[in-house]
């Protein structure tokens, strides 16, 4: 390390400074989870398990817990069946595409989700009349393209395409090739791209907002609705139970991929 490299305090402080500001909303509603008052109160009262046993009585948490997995898994199903041969088409033929491409594909993080959220509320639901379930599904899937398309791109990065070209000079064919030498060399990145866009489909709010009907909803917008009509600590409890599984999730994909594959 460079002499002029070392920590410096005032940096240290800053960087201190911003973590407590980004973490002290997420410590604020843990705290209020224990709570054994019946509102939200900070800091909490007394405490009690109460409230998170009470996520379990409330059925309709469950039943959106459980749709809102089944969506996310088949968003983000259909979002990789879409987004590796689009990554791999950049890649590997970057030179002879449009240049625009690599910006077609994240159009979809780039417009504001209210916005993106009521378009496909105006086509699939208004103009098509498709049922909510199959509107939500797509728009889903469009929304966590971009991070699938990003994540796989980076992982294709480091692939020496030469192997694949290799294997069909020896007679394999093309289609074979991929399956057999190319996606087992980025399933590291698959791997973390079905992570990431699995996240951001289980948390969308904005879109989903636009696009729930009759009998169909997600957890984030039953939580909104919860709120609404209750003001007692049990969106506070299930908060902290997702936030858990999200720290779970990202260290499991730390300590086997890296966070690198995020951030390239």
């Amino acid at each position: 390390m460079h002499a002029d490299q070392k920590s410096n305090p005032l940096l240290a402080a800053a960087a201190l400074a911003v973590f407590v500001f980004l973490q002290a909303p997420l410590l604020i509603i843990a705290a209020a989870a224990f709570s054994d008052t019946t509102f939200l109160a900070f800091p909490p009262r007394g405490f009690t398990w109460d409230w998170f046993a009470n996520i379990f009585e409330v059925s309709a948490f469950r039943r959106t817990f459980w749709l809102s997995l089944q969506l996310a898994f088949l968003a983000t199903t259909i979002s990789l069946m879409l987004g590796i041969p689009a990554a791999y088409a950049m890649r590997k033929y970057g030179v002879r595409l449009p240049g625009f491409l690599s910006t077609v594909f994240v159009l979809p993080i780039l417009v504001p989700e209210i916005v993106f959220g009521f378009s496909m509320l105006q086509w699939l639901a208004a103009d098509l009349r498709w049922p909510v379930f199959p509107t939500l599904l797509i728009a889903h899937s469009l929304i966590i393209l971009p991070y699938s398309v990003r994540v796989v791109s980076a992982s294709l990065a480091t692939f020496d395409f030469a192997a694949q070209e290799a294997a069909v000079s020896l007679g394999c064919p093309p289609a074979r090739a991929f399956f057999a030498v190319v996606l087992p060399n980025i399933r590291a990145g698959i791997l973390a791209a079905f992570i990431l866009a699995f996240i951001t489909s289980l948390n969308n709010v904005p879109v989903s907002l636009f696009l729930i009907g009759p009998g169909v909803s997600t957890l984030p917008i039953q939580m909104l609705t919860y709120v609404e009509n209750f003001f007692d600590p049990t969106v506070a409890a299930l908060s902290v139970l997702l936030m858990l599984f999200t720290v779970v999730v990202m260290i499991v994909v730390e300590r086997t991929l890296g966070i690198g594959y995020f951030v390239r």
